[in-house]
Parts: structure tokens; sequence; C-alpha cells
């Protein structure tokens, strides 16, 4: 034993078994090397500083993101049935017993292209037997079949099923509400799913839960075309060892490969990645002058941009707003919308992290305003709310000022005024 470094022989024995650290588990370390496959494959230097610890940050990621295979419903529920009087055959108080938990926030990968998607569950249910399920756990099962790689129909039926097994209520109805990202915002989606007394989608019991959701149940979208990667056609082939990559990885998190809804996940998933590949091109803009006295706030909002954190290959979305002096005349006229669109899209279509993308921003399109320019950038962060604290409804606002707007407190209260006024 002597012979081993203790930090590097840090191992908890369960059941007569080592257990190794999760650093030193085969699963991340496949996932790691597949990331630096990805990673040299995107054109980036996988000893930057920014990117050196990327893939020991997506390998946790990933298989916290799909930690749902090692998980089973039984283990949460069956602590928590609880028994309550008055409800058996699936009666209480005369209203049938029906209970409804709202609103659950979870977030899934999709199997189709390994990007997380948003759900909202809402979850209704007849008790029996006379015992109720603790409330927490309804969100704990829904998380056990999120945390898989999912399409949206089969993850409602994943949840009903679990429920009704275990917990052996007169019936469960499940609606989710799904947010698939895509270049141009979202793709969303609303799937259900019901068992015993919530079979048929027609029934009172159905219409009851239905009214108590607070909102009209939609499906205006087909689950077919769900993933908007599935749909979309493209004639350059990825490369085979960024593909092999990728299959390593769907293996270290469980999953089959062949399975038939995976097999052009790898080629779905590259294409995306592609789209933030490293490339060198310098931004060649022509400057304009104008007098300082004849110059008046000009403010572009709401430019979207979409973008890749560095930190964890993960997503992040939002809007840019843009506020310079100008002037009215044909020479000091306002920077065309169209090409702070371009800056914007340029910069946000890399691996990043949000301060240095509002910094670049300012620092190209600075020349084009005689120096004076303000950028705000407000975003969501899938890594975020994917994985870590998992904080819905969080956003990020970053600021970057140049020139007057560094020492014009006026002028850049003024602006951020503007922003308040656009939402």
């Amino acid at each position: 034993m002597n012979t081993f470094d203790k930090e590097h022989f840090n191992v908890e024995v369960k059941n007569g078994c080592f257990d190794l650290p999760f650093e030193l588990q085969p699963e991340t370390i496949a996932i790691q090397e597949a990331v630096k496959v990805i990673l040299k494959g995107l054109g980036e230097d996988i000893n930057r500083e920014g990117i050196k610890k990327t893939p020991f940050r997506v390998a946790k990621a990933l298989r916290q993101g799909t930690r749902g295979y090692k998980q089973k419903v039984k283990d949460f529920v069956q602590s928590a049935l609880f028994p309550e009087t008055g409800l058996d055959d699936g009666q209480a108080g005369g209203v049938g017993g029906l209970v409804v938990i709202r609103d659950l926030d979870h977030y899934s990968y999709c199997e189709s292209c390994l990007l997380p998607f948003k759900v909202k569950c809402h979850v209704g249910y007849v008790p029996s037997g006379g015992r109720v399920l603790g409330l927490s756990k309804f969100s704990r099962v829904a998380d056990v079949f999120a945390k898989r790689l999912q399409e949206p129909q089969r993850l409602a039926e994943e949840i009903c099923s679990g429920l009704q097994r275990w917990v052996e209520p007169s019936g469960v109805a499940v609606v989710l509400q799904c947010s698939h990202p895509h270049y141009d915002g979202f793709v969303e989606a609303t799937v259900t799913s019901g068992s015993g007394g919530f079979e048929d989608e027609s029934s009172e019991l159905w219409c009851e839960f239905l009214s108590l959701l607070k909102f009209k149940l939609r499906r205006d979208v087909s689950v077919g075309g769900w993933c908007p990667f599935v749909i979309e056609n493209s004639s350059k082939e990825a490369d085979s060892g960024m593909v092999s990559a990728v299959v390593s990885i769907l293996k270290a998190l469980g999953e089959d490969p062949s399975r038939k809804e995976l097999v052009s996940t790898p080629t779905r998933f590259l294409k995306w990645m592609m789209k933030f590949q490293n490339v060198n091109f310098e931004m060649k803009l022509n400057r304009f002058d104008c007098k300082l006295e004849e110059r008046r706030l000009c403010c572009e909002m709401n430019i979207k941009f979409w973008s890749m954190c560095e930190h964890h290959l993960l997503p992040f979305y939002g809007v840019v707003h843009i506020g310079y002096f100008c002037g009215d005349d044909e020479h000091n006229k306002a920077v065309e919308r169209s090409l702070v669109e371009s800056i914007v899209k340029f910069y946000g279509f890399k691996l990043q992290v949000q301060e240095r993308m509002t910094r670049q921003i300012a620092e190209t399109l600075s020349p084009q305003v005689n120096g004076d320019i303000i950028v705000v950038a407000e975003a969501e962060h899938t890594c975020m709310i994917s994985r870590g604290i998992e904080k819905f409804g969080s956003s990020t606002a970053t600021v970057a000022v140049l020139g007057r707007f560094s020492s014009d407190l006026s002028a850049r209260t003024k602006f951020l005024e503007s922003i308040q006024k656009t939402k």
C-alpha cells in the first residue's frame, strides 16, 4: 500500500467493491477524451486557459444530466407514501380525489441531437388505497426520466407509467410543455399521457385536470418534427473521427449508439457544434467621423444571438442592446442595423463566455461611432439550468462601455432606461 500516493488512491469501498472517484471513472475519462477530439475538430487549442478544463466540465455536466439511467422510481416513492383516511376507491371529500401538481421545471437532453431542452411538467392523479404521495416526490420521479436522452412523448409516458406502477393510484395524467432550442428561437411541443381513469382523454376527469392547469392545451406541433435538426439536410459529411468521439460519449452515458433513434445523433450534434467553429476572419469596417455637438443617442435594441459556453459546451442565448451617438446628416447617419446584427452573430457563433462576447462587440463597433459605445447583453445559460444548481428563470446581463459612456453617467442612464422601455 505504501507504493501508492494516497491522493491518487482515494477510493471508497462499497459492498466489497472499489468505488473510484468521479474523475477516475472510465466513463468520465472516455467523455473527456472524446471532447478533446471535438474541440480540436472545431479548431480550438485544447491547452488554451479557458478551454483547458472544458473536457472535464463537459463530462461532469453530461453525466449529471443523464443520471436518471442509474436511478429508480421506487427508491424515491416507497418511503414517501403516507396514509390518509377518506381516500379509498379514489374518493376524497366527495370531489373525486383529484390532486394536481403544476409547473415542475426540468431539463432533458434530446436524443436526436444531444441538445438540452426545457420541460414544464404538470401531473394529476387520483389517490387510492388510503394513501398519498409526498408532493416533492412528483418532481423527483419526473427527474428520473428527464435525466436521460429523451423525446417528449416517451418522457411523458415514462413519468406516467412510473407513477402508476409504484404509487398505484386510480389514475395518472401527465402534460409536458417542451421547448427545443434552434438558431431562430425554440420549437414548442405539448404532449400528454394518461393511465387508469385518465386513459380516455375525453373523460370528465381529464377535463377537470386541464381546467386546473390554467392554460389551453395545444397540439399544433407534431412531435415527429420535434427536433429541428432531424428535418434539416446537410450535404457536408461530418468528420469520421469526431463522429466516433460522439459515439463514445453515448456509450459512456450508458446508451446504445446503434439504437435506431440514436444512429444519426452524432452527425446532428456535430452539425450544431460546427456552427461554432473557430475561424480566423478579419472584420474590416469603414470608420466615419461627426461633430460632437451634432450627435444624439442612437439605439439598436433586442438583437437576438446564440452562442456556446466554452466551459461546458452548452448553449446560451438572448439579446444584445447597443447605444452610440450619431448625427442627422448624410455623413453622420446611424450604423445600419444589418451590420450590427452581422457583428453580433459573428461573435455569438463561437465557443464563448458572455463577458468576452459583449466586449468584442463593443470593440469592433467602436471605430464606427467615434469610440463612444455601450453594449448590454442579456442571456439565459443552459449550463445554469441543466446542471449544477439548476436555477430556472435566471438570466445574466453583461455591460461593456467605451469612450464617453465610460465617464458620462447621464448617457449610460438614458440608454439603460431605453432598454426597460422595450420590455
